[in-house]
Order: C-alpha cells, then structure tokens, then sequence
C-alpha cells in the first residue's frame, strides 16, 4: 500500500519577541480564542465535507486509518447473518509438514504464518479439523472480516438463482435493474460479464485508505452504494471483451441478485447457506448504512470455522449429507476457469484458480491475506485469515498451501 507522505521533522526558526508584557498578554489571549474556533471551523468543514461525499464522519476515518484490515468489520452498519442450526465440525488431529516453500527456500509452518501476519489457520481433510491455530487475542468464535472472499459467496447465491430460473448468465444487468439503463456499451454488461469479471465498468482496483475518494475505496466508504453504480456507467473496454477484475462487478451481481429474489442478501445467506452448512457462529455482513443494502463484493464477518464449511461446501460438490445446497452444474461452473484470466490467475464465477499445480484447486481469496483454498485432489480445505499487505505475495502464499495440502 502506498505510504503517506514523510512528515517534514525540520525544527522551526523562533525569532525572540520584542513585544511587551502586556502586548503578548493581548496576543496569547487572541490566540486562545483563535485557535479553538480555528480548530473548530476545519472540524466543521470536514464533517460537512465528509456528509457531502456520503462517506463516514472524520472519527470513523480516523478508525479506519488505524484499525487492522482483519477488525474493519466493527465499524461499519451490519446486518446479522444467525447461524440457525450449528453442527461442530469432527476433529481428527493430524501433523503440518515440518516446513513449507516460501520465495526459493524452505521454512517452518509457523515462521509462514508469523510471516504473513496470520490471524487465523485451519486445515480440514475429508471434512474433519486436522489443525487449528490462531493468534494471542484471536479465538475459534472471533469474527474475522472476509474482504474479497464474500464475492465467491455471492457467486455460490448466483448459482442457487440461476438453477431455479429466476436468473441467467445472459441475462442483461438493466434488464434486471432498468434504473441503471443509459444506453452505451454499459447497456449490454451481462449477468455473464459480472460473473467473471469482463463488464469493463470504469472503477478502478483502488485500496489506497490515503486516496479513499477514487474506485473501490470510494465505493468501500459510501454510504449509498445505489449512488455509487448510478455515478459510475461508464466502460474502459468492450464488456466481454477481456477479463479484468473489478469489485464493482460484484456489488452490481450482488444488486442483481437480491432483485430477482426479493429479498436482501443477508436473508439469502442466513437460509441458503449459513443454515444448511451447519455454521457454528453468527456472523455479519456490512451494509453502506443503516438499514441499508449489503456491500456484495466485500465485509462478511464470520469465523475461521464458518469459512471452512463453505469450503467444504465446494469440495463436497454443493452437498451437505444428502441435502444439495449448491447444483453441481455451479460447482462445475466455477472449477474451470473462464475463457479470459484475471491478472496472472484463472477466474470463473468469483472463484480463483491460481497458475501452478495441477490444476484442480480453487480458492476464494481476499485481500489482505484471506484465504479459503479447496484442494480436490488431496481432499483438503484450507483457511487462513490475515492482516497481511494488500495483494501481497498471493502466489508464494498459494504455493504454501499447496505443500500443506500435498503433505498427506
């Protein structure tokens, strides 16, 4: 991430004042008055400012200036996501391998870990919790923020949708929601488009908290994320033309989504999948305000464990038991990468498929080191939640896990 600018430490030049006692006096009283109502005219103006943008008052972006990504969550309006039908996970402890890759050479599991700033790590093999590690201050029912994974979600929601009819891939996004329709090339973004990520919707990729009035910062900030995709129509490329990754894409799925089902995000979360994977703990998902709707393409809270269980959701086919949760069809769907990669990675349907290995693995990933990695060939889901650099070290990370899945 972009570091702020050095402040200037050079002392400043005083000159002696040739004032007298009675002149300063007059002046010190001055500036007693000056300064607070100084103070307070730029408190002021940054409150109006930060109203007239729609984004949080100046404390809360004091907060998110300084909180761990990992904590942001906390911050933010959120609606509840109940964990309706707990079922603990089956432990069947088993040994890490001794050391694991890491930028051309071998260290122990946990320098990976302390590495990587790991708040959370857990390994499932056939279903059941091999290993469950968290750092001081973190426990097994501490709510950890998803960042990105919520997109691949989203996308297990998407399925649901479309095997029941009520969506299609080429569906168009202002068929669906008329309100975004402005003619253009943004006319003809398709369900398909949001999905893997090819609509071309001009809204950068930035994470920057130092410049958070541009792209996905702006849109993580705002209060009124209808606003946000009304002011933001415009196209850098053809949609379909070329993938290219875009949260906004995923807030406008997530929008899409909840209009077909009647029904707010969250409430298809709770019912769909929340209850059927048996989740062991409540969790949250952020809204832009108050009573407002779910920021789709980011901000699930939820535990290490939960993570896990979705996971296990998509190795296990869509299947809980006897029940299908998710249509395999969608399981098939986002196992094989769509035509056109994101960055240096396969995409399909919200899900990664790292370059390297053989192939099969999938994860959800977000940034600042969230991980949910599902490995069909070895059986193996891994979590692992962290308060890492933004996009820092992804494929070192994914090839560690990968030696951890593979050490059977």
């Amino acid at each position: 991430m972009t570091e702020p600018a050095a402040t200037d430490t050079r002392p400043i030049s005083v000159q002696p004042s040739t004032a007298g006692p009675t002149h300063r006096r007059r002046n010190m009283a001055r500036a007693a008055i000056a300064v607070p109502l100084t103070l307070a005219v730029l408190i002021a103006g940054s409150y109006a400012a930060t109203a007239a943008l729609d984004i949080p008052a100046p404390p809360t972006l004091a907060r998110l200036l300084t909180a761990a990504p990992s904590t942001q969550g906390s911050l933010y309006p959120e609606r509840a996501v109940p964990a309706t039908d707990p079922r603990p996970l089956p432990v069947h402890e088993a040994a890490l391998p001794a050391t694991v890759p890491w930028k051309g050479t071998q260290i122990p599991v946990a320098e990976f870990l302390d590495t990587t700033e790991t708040n959370a790590f857990l390994v499932l093999r056939d279903g059941a919790l091999t290993h469950e590690w968290y750092r001081d201050g973190v426990t097994p029912t501490t709510r950890l923020a998803s960042w990105s994974m919520a997109k691949s979600v989203v996308s297990l929601l998407v399925g649901r949708a479309i095997d029941a009819g009520r969506l299609s891939e080429d569906d168009r996004l202002v068929d669906v929601l008329p309100e975004l329709a402005g003619g253009g090339e943004y006319d003809a973004i398709t369900v398909r488009n949001l999905l893997d990520m090819t609509s071309g919707v001009d809204v950068s990729e930035n994470y920057n908290p130092y410049f958070p009035l541009t792209g996905t910062a702006r849109m993580y900030l705002t209060g009124d994320l209808d606003e946000f995709v009304r002011d933001h129509r415009s196209v850098q490329f053809t949609p379909g033309s070329k993938g290219d990754y875009r949260s906004v894409d995923t807030q406008l799925l997530g929008q899409v989504l909840a209009r077909v089902e009647g029904r707010p995000l969250t409430d298809l979360l709770t019912h769909d999948l929340w209850g059927p994977i048996g989740a062991e703990d409540d969790a949250t998902w952020n809204l832009d305000r108050d009573g407002g709707q779910e920021k789709a393409f980011c901000c699930i809270n939820a535990t290490a464990r939960d993570f896990a269980k979705i996971g296990q959701l998509v190795l296990d086919g869509g299947r809980v038991g006897d029940t299908q949760v998710v249509p395999p069809a969608w399981i098939s769907r986002i196992s094989s990468p769509a035509p056109d990669p994101v960055s240096k990675w396969g995409y399909s349907a919200q899900w990664w498929h790292p370059t390297g290995g053989d192939g099969a693995d999938l994860s959800a990933v977000g940034v600042y080191g969230q991980y949910t990695y599902v490995d069909p060939t070895t059986r193996t889901v891994i979590v692992k939640l962290s308060d890492y650099g933004a996009e820092q070290d992804e494929q070192e990370t994914v090839d560690a896990l990968r030696a951890i899945a593979a050490a059977r």
